[in-house]
């Protein structure tokens, strides 16, 4: 039994409606003690200590490609930033201000602040930080004018001469750049293709940039591969000279290249030339997406002024063609 004051009008009695008052502050009190308590958030770590434990928990289910990149800006930028400051202490302004001190490097800062916020969300997760709080949220990332380099009908026969006569040692660099040319696909798609993945009409590659991905092959691409001796499943298309390692095609563009008088075109310019071509045909661009194994629309999206110029030539074309009927030309 307990007792709430005294009653009557001496000192220290309560009234009735501040009795009543304080016997139900006692019985909610009284309820909620059996109740589980919230449980507390956990002392934050240091970020230098935590970026080792949600490393631990995380990359394995990262591809290896992507465990090495995400090692490498998390050890260059991450740490040597927010190493010495507790998770739960970092804040949208300390984002911003490391934002700020890498514009010079803005596409390094593009690369690292998604696996900053990934470790972020962990962190609330593991209950470092409030819910909700990730400070890399709506921090936007560096504009970059990305070079965008298509080659013309001349210049690609200038480039098929240089292959045609094309005589170095490893006779696997003009069939490799021919896949380039032919299909689109990434660089590494082609160097690190193995005979188990050729399954004509098509390769059926186990992973890539975007997971798995299928490759469409066309009569041209076919006849390249046709013209190498199959060798064992699981050794290379494409192989060095004398390892089995994936060939380096860099190393033997910079001189084909510059015989084809193309200093400024680079590898990847092949597969961007790939979807000029393909819309120059009237391909619409989700299938060119789909050709290139682009994840996301807006990847595609990059290609849609190219698009505009045909529409906007054949319109002229057109408009031209009915000008001169009407006896209307300029």
């Amino acid at each position: 039994m307990v007792t709430l004051g005294s009653a009557g009008v001496a000192a220290g009695a309560l009234s009735a409606p501040a009795a009543r008052a304080a016997a139900r502050r006692l019985l909610i009190k009284a309820t909620l003690a059996d109740l589980p308590a919230a449980p507390e958030r956990q002392k934050a770590p240091l970020f230098a200590d935590f970026a080792e434990e949600f490393w631990l928990d995380y990359s394995p289910h990262w591809k290896p490609s992507t465990r090495d990149a995400s090692r490498a800006y998390i050890d260059k930028r991450l740490i040597p930033r927010f190493g010495e400051l507790s998770v739960d202490a970092i804040k949208r302004a300390d984002i911003n201000r490391w934002r700020d001190s890498m514009a010079d490097v803005g596409g390094a800062f593009n690369r690292s602040i998604p696996i900053m916020s990934v470790t972020m969300q962990y962190a609330e997760k593991l209950g470092y930080r409030e819910k909700n709080t990730n400070p890399c949220r709506g921090v936007s990332r560096f504009k970059r004018d990305l070079p965008e380099r298509y080659l013309s009908a001349d210049e690609y026969r200038r480039l098929g001469k240089v292959l045609a006569e094309h005589d170095g040692a490893n006779a696997f660099v003009v069939p490799a750049l021919l896949m380039l040319i032919y299909t689109g696909a990434r660089v590494s798609e082609i160097t690190t293709l193995r005979w188990r993945y050729v399954q004509i009409p098509r390769l059926a590659l186990p992973d890539s940039k975007t997971g798995p991905k299928t490759i469409y092959l066309n009569p041209q691409a076919v006849d390249v591969l046709n013209g190498l001796q199959r060798r064992g499943d699981d050794q290379l298309v494409f192989p060095a000279m004398y390892r089995e390692v994936p060939i380096n095609l860099g190393q033997h563009w910079e001189k084909i290249r510059r015989k084809a008088a193309l200093p400024d075109v680079r590898l990847h310019d092949l597969r961007h030339s790939f979807a000029s071509v393909a819309i120059a045909k009237g391909i619409p661009l989700a299938t060119i997406g789909k050709l290139l194994g682009h994840a996301l629309p807006e990847t595609t999206a990059r290609y849609a002024h190219l698009a505009d110029e045909v529409i906007s030539e054949s319109a002229d074309r057109i408009c031209s063609s009915l000008a001169s009927s009407m006896g209307m030309t300029a």
